[in-house]
């Protein structure tokens, strides 16, 4: 009976549902059952969608889940493969595998954003769009095939083919962190100051200094004070990167 039906609903989709499908069960490795979880996983906010209870329908939320399943496998993953890391080097790696920029590049290589179903235009999504996707899709799958589909997914097409340990360790994750770390440690006073960038592309950017012991480091633009500060950080590490390797 449970296979009668699953051909029945199979055979009833949409032209469009068929072909979204398809997708799915290509990047997924296997068969997906309710579509409506992967929709609602490239649903843009834009479309203003509502579920039969009034509720938004978008990736939105699909997200906080998708991050919390690929926490919970990636974690599972270090502590077995790395016995005599302590918490705080747990913490530091399983930090590198889910950054907003490693998550970015899986959703990239994914072509996730090809299934966004959205009103605005694709230059107009936030940079971040791609690790978004990437992290309600896994959300979608959980919900889709329960615990057991979702970690062989994470295991397979990510940590296998993504998670190097030994790379992994060489990485900064935040430049700024880090200089702020040396600049503590060596008792050295810090600062960022901001200053006026009225540049001509028609963008608004912002400017900072990088100051340590009153001293200019360095200097960076960007189109936020967050990117800004990150990027003179960058920066000043690459210019002390010998004197900060010594400590």
């Amino acid at each position: 009976m449970r296979r009668l039906l699953h051909k029945i609903t199979k055979n009833s989709r949409s032209p469009e549902d068929g072909i979204f499908f398809k997708k799915i069960n290509a990047i997924l490795g296997f068969e997906p059952k309710d579509l409506r979880y992967y929709q609602n996983a490239f649903t843009h906010r834009s479309v203003n969608k509502m579920d039969d209870k009034g509720n938004p329908f978008n990736y939105e939320r699909l997200e906080f889940l998708g991050d919390a399943m690929l926490g919970c496998v990636i974690a599972a993953h270090l502590y077995n493969e790395v016995p005599s890391g302590d918490e705080g080097y747990l913490t530091k790696m399983r930090s590198k595998i889910v950054s907003r920029e490693h998550l970015n590049e899986l959703g990239r290589d994914f072509n996730l954003v090809e299934l966004v179903d959205s009103k605005v235009s694709s230059n107009q999504y936030g940079e971040n769009i791609h690790g978004n996707l990437f992290e309600a899709f896994i959300g979608a799958i959980y919900l889709d095939r329960g615990f057991e589909y979702c970690e062989k997914f994470i295991r397979t097409k990510i940590i296998k083919q993504y998670v190097d340990i030994a790379k992994l360790e060489g990485k900064v994750i935040s430049y700024k962190s880090l200089i702020i770390e040396w600049c503590q440690k060596e008792k050295k006073s810090f600062a960022f100051e901001f200053v006026e960038d009225n540049g001509i592309e028609g963008q608004k950017y912002f400017g900072v200094k990088l100051l340590i012991n009153q001293k200019i480091i360095a200097k960076a633009r960007a189109t936020s004070k967050k990117k800004a500060e990150e990027k003179a950080s960058q920066r000043a590490y690459f210019a002390l990167q010998d004197q900060i390797s010594q400590n």
